[in-house]
This record gives C-alpha cells, structure tokens and sequence, in this order.
C-alpha cells in the first residue's frame, strides 16, 4: 500500500457546517409592571445544547428567555422576555436556518392585558381573583407547519408516562424528532430523556448531564444533514 493510497483512505468525509437556531429559557408574560406568569426553566440545556453546536463548528443563533446564563462563545444571542419576543426572534431567525432545536419552555398563556399599574385586588376586599389569559402562538407549531426540509426537534416535558404525549405532540407540531423529559430536569444540571422520532426510533439515555445530552443532540443533527 502506497502512501498515498493510506491517505485516501484514511480520509475522512468532512461534517457539514449548520446554521442551528436554539431556543431556551422561560418567558414571563407579565400581570402588572412587577408581576408575571413564568415557570421554573433554567436554560441550561439550551445553552448547553449551543455551546456544543458551536464548538463543533456549526453557526448558532440562541434566542433566550429571561436566564442567568453565560453567552457561549461563537453563538449569536438575541434576548427576550415574553412569548411574543420569542414568537418573533425565533421566526425571523428561522428563515435562514437549517435546523431548529426549540429547547424554550414557552409559556402557554399570557394575559389578556397588562395592567398598567400594580394590580391591588386585595385592597378592595375580595379573598378570590380571576385573570382572563389569552393563548399564546405556538412558536413550535407555526415553525413547524413552514419547515420544509429543515430538521425540527421539539422537547417535551411530561409527568408520569408522557410517551404517547409527546409521540402526539410530535405529530401535530411536525417535528421530526421529540426530546422527552420530566420534571427533574428543571434546573438541574443532569436528566435522563428519551429521544422519539418521526421514523420511529426511541433512544433513552438515562442520568447524563446535559453537555453529554448536547453532544448527542448534535450529532443527530449531522447525521440528517450528512
């Protein structure tokens, strides 16, 4: 064997260079000018998730919720606050992207309308209150029905046995593949999920901190695209 003959087969085919739009965080849908509706979502496995991206060389654009998160190097970040900031970022971003990973814990509901002072209910009297909220747009959805031959990844979390959830989640977002995780996942910095896909495969990968789930969610991507 020649030595060129080992260099040819010793090469390797190059993995093509994405642009990955990533969405984390919470957002917060605000009641009054100090109070909101939000969750407990800490961004780490979006950040994660676009930390990994970029270190392997891919373009990624991050759109934030409101999260005390350090800026991944190489990633391009745009903050937002609520569903609608998220709804709009992540749209106009999408339009130049081949493959999204909507991380995000997007708040369902918002209300109707923000007070423009502090709401003080309990001033006049009353031991019950009600807030009419209206629906927010579903950012996975309406990204989802326009994707072409983007790839889509959605996460799910479920309580108890969310399979058949999530498998129903992914259908009617038309994602190709869903991320399903539970409750301990919020915050913490390792999580046990089941990657589903529209194909049919399932994939569990318990107990992995969230660099290691990052990895993996990468390599997925390459693989659609290789």
């Amino acid at each position: 064997m020649t030595p060129s003959t080992r260099q040819r087969r010793g090469r390797r085919k190059p993995k093509p260079s994405l642009r990955i739009l990533i969405t984390a965080g919470p957002t917060r849908e605000y009641v009054d000018p100090v109070r909101y509706l939000s969750n407990e979502s800490s961004g780490k496995m979006g950040f994660a998730l676009a930390e990994r991206a970029a270190r392997a060389g891919h373009e990624v654009t991050l759109v934030a919720g409101p999260v005390h998160q350090p800026t991944p190097s190489g990633v391009e970040r745009i903050d937002v606050v609520s569903a609608r900031d998220m709804y709009r970022a992540a749209r106009d971003a999408f339009r130049e992207a081949q493959a999204l990973f909507m991380c995000a814990a997007v708040a369902d509901w918002r209300p109707a309308r923000k007070r423009v002072g502090k709401w003080r209910k309990k001033e006049q009297g009353s031991e019950v209150a009600s807030l009419e909220l209206v629906r927010n747009t579903d950012i996975l959805a309406s990204l989802g029905r326009r994707k072409g031959s983007r790839l889509v990844v959605g996460f799910a979390l479920e309580t108890g046995n969310g399979v058949t959830r999530a498998l129903e989640k992914m259908r009617r977002k038309n994602a190709d593949y869903i991320v399903l995780n539970d409750e301990t996942a919020l915050g913490a910095d390792r999580s046990s999920v089941t990657i589903l896909g529209r194909d049919g495969q399932r994939r569990s990968l318990e107990n992995r901190s969230k660099a290691v789930l990052a990895s993996a969610l990468v390599r997925l991507a390459e693989k659609h695209f290789a």
